[in-house]
Parts: structure tokens; C-alpha cells; sequence
């Protein structure tokens, strides 16, 4: 699972990696916010530099909650193991699943653990590397891809499952491609799970306490969130999707919206993850996920 960033969103072309104490926003020069329109190129150029600046902090701050060898699906934690939202516990038994946006890899590694074939895919070679020294933990090796998910290195209908928890869709410009990608290398039957930000945050601001509890933007305002450097380069970028525009991806790209979960906040749980907090998640939801299917059944 790879939710949002540990600190402020941010994303910018590669710059190598932060200095031990220096953050991803400092390290990447984040001098402000600008609303504007960010595209394909400069969007992936952004969230490569900020996802290899940050893997450090990220999993400094997230990885006990994550993991090495589980399956969480957001900051609810609602856990697969639970939820099933793949399947029951054996149906992956031998299936080739692909995890998109894989991070380091804690979901993947977790399906293996139960018999899947399971490839992590990323962007960031930073987080691909927290794969690898999780694999090193615990003996458990995924294969992992380096590539764009909105062209993914894989034939047409040669996988049994792909999911997604937080991975790629949130950062993406064309959100409608990469599901369109995810459906081609489905086979016929296959399921296909993503969890993202419920779009009902985007009217709130990121603040786990009293101020993020008043709207202060259009729910309808599709221009994405950005932070740039003094040259107004992007160094991070989130792109805004409302629940309407999810659904005509999924059904765009030829697939079939089972179901939609909206996980409520653990009376347990009192851990704050960036704008996700006890106080919100008691008033509205934090994370939305899409169960959705390739229809049609599976060829022997």
C-alpha cells in the first residue's frame, strides 16, 4: 500500500536522493501551491522525483503500520485478510496478480505468502528498493517492475487480478488510461480493486483536527492540487477525481463496478495518518475502494 505522503503532497523531476534529516519538500525546493493544470509528462516526472525523495520518511513514519507481509488496504485499516475484496482466502492460489503502485511491496508479499504470483509494479525506484530490503527481512522475494502504470509491461489478458491500494491513481493526470491499461491485461473474469481518496475529501482541507471539518473548495473543481519550486517547476501533484468520474473510468474502460467500499474508522484506532484522524473518520469517509471486474468468464 502506498497512500499518501508522509508530510506536505509533493512531487518533481529527479533529483537523486535527500540527505539524511532533509525532506522531500526541502530536498525538492517546495516553495508554494499553485492551482493549474499539470499534465501526463510533467505529472510523472513529479511524482517520480518526490516518491524517491520521500521512500525514507514514508516508511520511517508508515511502515510498522504497514508492514512487511501484510495486506492493508488504507489508513482504516481494513485488512484484506478480512475484507476479501480479492476473493476468498484460496482463490489467487497459483493467479497472476499484478499490484499497482506497489510501494515497498507489504500487499504483494502478503498474497505470495498465500500462493499468488504476484508482480509489484512502481514508479519510484526509491520505494522499489524498501521492496527489496523487505524482501531481505523476510525471505520472501516479489518480482518488482519499474514502469509507468499508465503503460504497463504486460500482454493483453495475461492476468488473473490487479489491485491497487493508494498506488498510482491519486497522481496520475490521465487516471482514465491506467484503468483502460488495467483492463487490457486482465483476462476475461478477472478482478480488478483499487482504493484512492474518497473524493469527498477534496473539499476539506488536509488537517487531521477541527479545521479540516469545513469545506473550503468546490467538490467540482477538477483542477489538481500542485506544489512547485521558485522556477514554478512541479515538485508534487495530486489530480482530484469526484465518485461519478471513478465510475465512468471503470465502465469507460469495458469493466464492471461490483461494488464500492466505504471503510468506517476503527472505534480502536487512534493512530492520525496525514489528513486521516479519529475526529474525521467518525463524520465522513477518509478512502473510497472500487471492486470491479473484467466481465466475462474465464478461458482454461
Amino acid at each position: 500500500m502506498a497512500p499518501p505522503p508522509s508530510s506536505a503532497r509533493a512531487d518533481g523531476p529527479a533529483r537523486g536522493v535527500p540527505e539524511q534529516g532533509v525532506s522531500a519538500e526541502q530536498f525538492l525546493g517546495a516553495a508554494g501551491v499553485a492551482r493549474r493544470s499539470v499534465g501526463p509528462a510533467e505529472s510523472t516526472a513529479a511524482s517520480r522525483a518526490w516518491w524517491d525523495a520521500d521512500a525514507d520518511d514514508y516508511q520511517d513514519e508508515h511502515g510498522a503500520f504497514l508492514g512487511d507481509d501484510d495486506f492493508v488496504w488504507c489508513p482504516e485499516r481494513l485488512r484484506e485478510q478480512d475484507a476479501r475484496l480479492l476473493g476468498a482466502p484460496d482463490a489467487l492460489r497459483g493467479a497472476r496478480v499484478l499490484e499497482v503502485g506497489c510501494g515497498a511491496a507489504s500487499c504483494s508479499r502478503w498474497l505470495a505468502g498465500r500462493g499468488a504470483r504476484v508482480v509489484g509494479l512502481d514508479l519510484s525506484a526509491g520505494m522499489l528498493a524498501h521492496a527489496r530490503a523487505a524482501d531481505r527481512r523476510t525471505g520472501a522475494v516479489v518480482p518488482l517492475v519499474q514502469a509507468d502504470a499508465g503503460a504497463l509491461p504486460f500482454r493483453d489478458g495475461s492476468l488473473d487480478a490487479a489491485f491497487s491500494a493508494f498506488g498510482a491513481l491519486p497522481f496520475v493526470a490521465d487516471a482514465a488510461g491506467v484503468v483502460r491499461e488495467v483492463a487490457r491485461v486482465l483476462r476475461p473474469g478477472a478482478p480488478w480493486v483499487f482504493a484512492v481518496n474518497h473524493p469527498m475529501r477534496w473539499m476539506f482541507p488536509d488537517d487531521p483536527g477541527p479545521d479540516g471539518l469545513t469545506v473550503s473548495q468546490s467538490y467540482f473543481d477538477r483542477t489538481p492540487y500542485a506544489e512547485v519550486d521558485d522556477a514554478d517547476r512541479v515538485v508534487y501533484v495530486e489530480h482530484h477525481r469526484t465518485l461519478g468520474d471513478r465510475v465512468a473510468d471503470v465502465v469507460g474502460a469495458g469493466l464492471v463496478l461490483e461494488r464500492l467500499v466505504e471503510p468506517e474508522w476503527p472505534e480502536d484506532l487512534d493512530e492520525v495518518w496525514g489528513q486521516w484522524s479519529p475526529l474525521r473518520g467518525a463524520l465522513f469517509p477518509g478512502t473510497a475502494i472500487f471492486c470491479c471486474r473484467r466481465p466475462g468468464s474465464a478461458v482454461a
